[in-house]
């Protein structure tokens, strides 16, 4: 390496230093949606402390961009879902524009984010299904 790329690379650095500070700095006064308690409690129960305010607001940035992927992915996955409606049902609905998002929906997107979701299937084969023994009318 000769010295005119040792001095862009340092340039660069020192560049990229710069807006890392500035964007830090800029936490201090944004107030993110996760609030810093909550930040400081998960991160706290995972081994982490960091007395550093702009470093629990990066954290909680982050996963506030997170949550709002999933959601989005979710609410494609809704549409595409919606969209395989058969013809019949499509007229009633086009009166009824209102989404239906699904665990199916949020599990799919989750899985494309490396996070297995796994719920419980419910199955009632009757009303009173699910009822305490001593309350069922048969």
């Amino acid at each position: 390496m000769n010295q005119s790329q040792g001095q862009q690379t340092s340039e660069g650095r020192h560049e990229d230093d710069a807006v890392l500070a500035d964007f830090l700095a800029s936490l201090m006064d944004y107030t993110p949606t996760i609030p810093d308690e909550l930040v400081e409690h998960y991160l706290g129960k995972s081994g982490f402390q960091c007395p550093d305010v702009r470093l629990i607001r990066l954290v909680a940035v982050a996963t506030q961009k997170f949550i709002a992927d999933v959601a989005t992915d979710a609410l494609q996955h809704c549409k595409a879902r919606q969209s395989t409606i058969v013809k019949d049902k499509r007229d009633k609905q086009q009166k009824d524009k209102r989404l239906t998002l699904t665990m199916d929906d949020l599990s799919k997107s989750l899985r494309e984010y490396g996070v297995n979701v796994k719920h419980q299937d419910y199955f009632a084969d009757s009303p009173s299904a699910g009822l305490d023994p001593a309350s069922r009318e048969e």
